[in-house]
């Protein structure tokens, strides 16, 4: 229960904070966090292909 709170707290200070910084920073950050999701999921794909199972 404790971790749902912090969570929304954070959730909270971060929407607040994209609210009051022009748009092109939230595009760029925006651009960057999709970015690194997508090299995580690439590189989360690729590692489990290699595993071999026995």
């Amino acid at each position: 229960m404790l971790f749902l709170v912090a969570a929304l707290l954070l959730l909270g200070i971060v929407l607040g904070t994209v609210a009051h910084v022009p748009l092109s920073v939230s595009l760029a950050a925006a651009a960057v966090i999709g970015a690194w999701l997508a090299v995580f999921a690439y590189r989360e794909r690729h590692a489990r292909r290699g595993r071999t199972t026995n």
